[in-house]
């Protein structure tokens, strides 16, 4: 293992091999081309790890970035040798590898992980490789450092100068590329905002102008009045979604990590959302599996996970339907399935059921909503290492499952 103090301490080995290198920074050239012109973040960030792979000759990478809620590095995307198993994936700052590279702004050469004290042993356990030799360096943009790539077990022979080089080339596009997706996802919301907003202030105008009539009739002034209520509280609680979501999104929301138990909670939702279903006469039934012992996770944003979800199963319903919660473990994951028997999402609509401001169509009109409550479900989820999953037969009803790690999320 050699720490570096400066990048032209870690190698000896001069290049010889000039044809060659000028081939790799012609492909790199091309790589980093492809990378700023690519603004999903999930996209880009899996054609940076194939990129570093390419470019280093190894068997696998790895690239992790900072998380502002714990202070730890979490892995965002790898290749495909390591992408099963390493979900959301936390690793210390202060006692791994990356976390020194990260906290020290510098690029490292590890010639045997095994014996280096900093290696984070639980991604080998997780992922079930094995990890020989490693090459990090910092994703640094001007004024911070936003997190780490990792290239993994050199094809043939060592990490030399000329992978290094290449790899901090990559990197530092990479951070550019990165921060201008994150700032594009910011400016796309708030576009998607502002086109929301001008549906219910325009019915706001159109209502204000007809109240101004002298000759209105009081029953249809009351009437609009009506309208005049709901656009208000429609407006209230958009821009209210709208900023839990941009708060979830820029990394800003702070999460409170406690044991929790989720029987209880449910159970605690139920007692919330009962007065609702018995005015719809829909009544609700409850499987737990009482070995489930508590999770990490923040309780009130699991709770409001779960709220979204049972006033969802409620609102989505027919009178006189049935929601179902259960709590079971499989497979290492704790799930929490809620299954209502209403009128079912169409199979044309369920790939778009988590976009920002979609709602199912609605010909009727009668279930109100920001199209937002969803997404901001599916981030808090995201953030606790779970996903949410959804299942649907139009015209008999849907299922909306939470999967959450078992395991402690740093």
């Amino acid at each position: 293992m050699r720490e570096p103090m400066e990048d032209n301490q870690i190698f000896d080995r001069p290049i010889s091999d000039y044809p060659r290198l000028l081939r790799r920074y012609m492909r790199l050239n091309e790589l980093s081309t492809d990378l700023v012109s690519t603004l999903n973040i999930d996209t880009l960030l899996h054609r940076i790890v194939e990129s570093a792979r390419e470019l280093t000759e190894c068997e696998a990478v790895s690239l992790l970035l900072l998380d502002p809620q714990t202070g730890n590095l979490k892995f965002e995307a790898s290749t495909d040798l390591l992408l099963e198993g390493l979900g959301c994936t936390t690793v210390p700052t202060d006692n791994s590898i990356a976390g020194w590279i990260f906290s020290h702004s510098q690029p490292l050469l590890v010639e045997d992980a095994l014996q280096d004290i900093r290696f984070f042993r639980e991604v080998d356990v997780l992922t079930r490789f094995e990890t020989k030799n490693i090459l990090g360096v910092p994703l640094r943009t001007k004024d911070k450092t936003l997190g780490v790539i990792e290239a993994i077990n050199k094809d043939k022979g060592s990490f030399d100068e000329e992978d290094l080089r290449l790899l901090q080339t990559l990197a530092a596009q990479a951070a550019i590329a990165i921060e201008n997706s994150n700032l594009f996802q910011q400016s796309d919301l708030v576009a998607e905002m502002v086109h929301e907003l001008r549906t219910p202030l325009t019915a706001l105008v159109a209502v204000t102008n007809l109240l101004r009539r002298p000759e209105l009739p009081q029953e249809q002034r009351l009437r609009l009045a009506g309208t005049l209520d709901e656009e208000v509280a429609r407006l209230s609680e958009m821009t209210s979604d709208f900023l839990e979501l941009a708060r979830l999104e820029s990394g800003r929301a702070r999460f409170h990590r406690e044991p929790t138990h989720l029987g209880g909670l449910i159970e605690e939702c139920l007692e919330v959302i009962r007065p609702q279903a018995e005015v719809e006469k829909i009544s609700l039934e409850l499987k737990v599996d009482r070995s489930i012992t508590p999770v990490p996770g923040d309780r009130n944003r699991l709770k409001q996970v779960l709220l979204n979800l049972l006033n969802n199963a409620i609102k989505y319903n027919h009178r006189g339907g049935k929601v179902s919660i259960r709590l079971i473990k499989e497979k290492g994951d704790v799930l929490i399935a809620i299954e209502d028997s209403g009128r079912g999402i169409p199979p044309e609509a369920l790939p778009k059921i988590f976009d920002r401001f979609y709602r199912v169509p609605d010909p009727k009109r009668e279930t109100p909503g920001t199209g937002l409550g969803l997404v901001i479900a599916q981030r808090i989820v995201k953030n606790h290492g779970g996903v949410i999953t959804v299942e649907s037969e139009f015209g008999k009803g849907s299922i909306f499952t939470l999967h959450l790690p078992c395991e402690s999320v740093q």
